[in-house]
């Protein structure tokens, strides 16, 4: 099974806003981060050391949660956007006479080797991926045995007001279509994970001005469905815009501010050990080999 692309997502589009996405941590992704280390909490052994995917984008101070808890643990952060890296190795970064810089704890910084952590925490990353089922792979690639995967991203219901002034207007799609989190399911069990768990809530964020609600939506992500607008607009489509959010998403019952809704989708799955069936011609990677001398050669 090939990889699968979502069908509404353009990806020289995607790698082109992953190339130059602000890098800051954006308030909803620090308080999605937030929620999700709060369940940690169920897991009951500690991880040796653990990889950050894409720290920046996917908040700082989520790492720093993380981090409180898990003292022992080595940290190893990958950010996969260049412009990233090193605003991740200054804000990490211990002065030259601190113990702390030189304990086994201190993080790392690179693509984490095959194997080589316990939790893989990658928050708010996977739905703007074009290639999503490729990313989960190499999630898996990086967990040893046993291991596990923390992800949250954004689900279908989200920025539905938005979609709908669009589509009042006669406008193109307003962004790329989120995948469900039960198609997530699938592609983890697909890429090798066993026992997901999947769950949503919603977040509802309130701005004072359209203007203000413009803004964090630029920090969050852009417009990467195929579909789009093919050029750019001017000042009076800016204005229709801002307009038509304060008419449709005024909430009367909160002074007036303008409500959007985020749908946010929480995983957790296991790598589990590798499973072979002997045939006339078996092929088995090293490190599946040794994960299963490790085991004594059982299946799980």
């Amino acid at each position: 099974m090939s990889s699968e692309r979502p069908p509404t997502i353009d990806p020289v589009a995607a790698a082109r806003w992953h190339a130059g996405a602000p890098a800051l941590s954006p308030w909803l992704h620090e308080e999605v981060a937030r929620r999700m280390e709060e369940r940690l909490q169920w897991i009951r052994e500690a991880p040796q050391a653990w990889g950050d995917w894409d720290m920046v984008r996917g908040g700082l101070q989520g790492h720093a949660l993380v981090s409180a808890r898990y003292p022992k643990a080595r940290s190893q952060i990958y950010e996969s956007a260049a412009h990233c890296e090193a605003v991740a190795q200054q804000a990490l970064a211990k002065p030259w006479w601190s113990p702390v810089r030189w304990s086994a704890a201190s993080p790392q910084f690179g693509l984490p080797a095959d194997a080589s952590v316990q939790m893989l925490w990658a928050n708010m990353a996977l739905h703007t991926a074009a290639d999503p089922q490729a990313l989960i792979t190499q999630w898996h690639r990086a967990l040893g045995v046993d291991g596990y995967l923390m992800f949250s991203c954004l689900g279908p219901d989200t920025l539905r007001e938005l979609h709908g002034v669009y589509a009042a207007l006669g406008w193109p799609p307003a962004g790329h279509s989120f995948t469900d989190m039960h198609d997530w399911g699938d592609m983890l069990v697909h890429a090798g994970f066993a026992e997901p768990v999947m769950d949503m809530e919603r977040i509802t964020l309130t701005f004072a001005t359209p203007e203000r609600l413009v803004q964090e939506l630029r920090e969050l992500g852009c417009n990467l469905h195929p579909d789009r607008f093919p050029a750019l607009r001017g000042r009076r489509w800016r204005e229709t815009l801002y307009q038509a959010l304060s008419d449709r998403l005024a909430d009367p019952e909160n002074a007036g501010q303008l409500a959007l809704t985020f749908e946010i989708i929480y995983g957790h799955a296991f790598k589990p050990a590798p499973r072979v069936r002997v045939s006339s011609s078996s092929a088995v990677s090293l490190q599946d080999m040794r994960a299963l001398l490790r085991q004594g050669g059982k299946e799980r």
